[in-house]
C-alpha cells in the first residue's frame, strides 16, 4: 500500500505548517500564482519555493525536521502500519511517496513508518552554508509514477497487487497509472478530479478508514466481519454511510441550441 501525506495522512499540508512555525505569510497566494502559470507540475510548489523564492532560501534542514514535529497527523497511523502487516494472512507493506519535503515526512512519521519506506521531495544542501542547493527529486505528478515502478521492480510485485491512497490533483497520473494495471486506488477527500478517477472514495478524519475498501474489495469481506474487525480493536464503526453521487448540470434545450447556432422545430 502506497499512500500520499500531505492531508492524508495528516490534516494540513506541510508547507501551511512550515511557513506559520518560520512567520512567513502569504504560502497560499504563492501556490496559488504558480498553478495558475503551470510553471511547476502541481504537487511541486513548495520545492520550487524553497529552491528559488527569497523567503524560503532560509530554511535549512532542521527547519524542515522541526515542521515535521508541528504537523498534525490523522488517528491511528500506527494502528493502521500494524494491521497492514498482518489481514487474514495478508501482508501489505506500508509506503509513503510524497511532494513533501523527505525530512518533514520522517520527522512527522518518526516511530510509526521506517524512514527506507518513505520517499518525499529530496534535496541536495550545501555543506558550507547549510542552505537547499538544488532538487534531487520531487515525489508529485509523474514522479510518484516513477517512484512506484521502482518499488514494484525492487519488491518484486506486479502491478494489480498495488494499493495507492491519495487526496488531490497531484495524484492523478499515478492514480490512472495503477488503475489502468487493475490495482485498487483510494481517495480520501471529496477533490472532482480523484473521485471521479479513484475506484473507491472514502471520507474520515481516521487512517483506519482506508482499510475498508482493501478489505472488501481485496479480501471479500462483507460489513459484518469489517464491523468485528474494529471492534476486536476498541471501535465502532458508528456511520458508515455507503453514497454515490451524480455531479451534472442541465441546461434548457433552446438555450444549447441558440449557443450552437442552431434552430429550433
Amino acid at each position: 500500500m502506497v499512500s500520499d501525506f500531505d492531508q492524508t495522512l495528516s490534516f494540513h499540508d506541510s508547507g501551511i505548517v512550515l511557513s506559520e512555525m518560520l512567520g512567513i505569510s502569504g504560502f497560499q497566494e504563492r501556490i496559488a500564482g504558480l498553478s495558475q502559470i503551470h510553471l511547476v507540475q502541481q504537487g511541486g510548489e513548495l520545492a520550487y519555493l524553497l529552491l528559488h523564492d527569497p523567503e524560503y532560501r532560509r530554511v535549512r534542514r532542521h527547519d524542515l525536521v522541526e515542521a515535521g514535529k508541528h504537523i498534525r497527523l490523522k488517528q491511528n497511523i500506527r494502528l493502521l502500519s500494524r494491521l497492514l502487516d498482518d489481514l487474514d494472512g495478508h501482508r501489505f507493506s506500508f509506503y509513503v511517496v510524497s511532494a513533501a519535503p523527505e525530512e518533514v515526512i520522517q520527522s512527522a512519521l518518526e516511530g510509526i513508518v521506517p524512514a527506507d519506506h518513505i520517499f518525499g521531495t529530496r534535496f541536495r544542501f550545501d555543506e558550507s552554508t547549510g542552505e537547499i542547493q538544488s532538487i534531487v527529486r520531487v515525489g508529485a505528478g509523474y514522479g510518484k509514477v516513477a517512484v512506484l515502478e521502482e518499488l514494484r521492480a525492487q519488491l518484486p510485485i506486479s502491478h494489480d497487487r498495488i494499493v495507492y491512497v491519495g487526496d488531490g490533483s497531484s495524484d492523478v497520473h499515478v492514480m490512472l497509472h495503477v488503475n489502468r494495471l487493475d490495482g485498487l486506488t483510494i481517495a480520501v477527500s471529496e477533490n472532482r478530479y480523484i473521485t471521479q478517477i479513484a475506484r473507491r472514495t472514502i471520507l474520515s478524519d481516521d487512517a483506519l478508514s482506508v482499510l475498508i475498501p482493501i478489505l472488501e474489495d481485496i479480501l471479500g469481506w462483507n460489513s459484518i466481519r469489517i464491523r468485528a474487525l474494529f471492534e476486536e480493536h476498541g471501535f465502532l464503526l458508528q456511520e458508515w454511510d455507503k453514497v454515490r453521487t451524480d455531479s451534472l448540470t442541465i441546461a434548457r434545450a433552446t438555450d444549447t441550441a441558440a449557443a450552437a447556432g442552431g434552430e429550433i422545430q
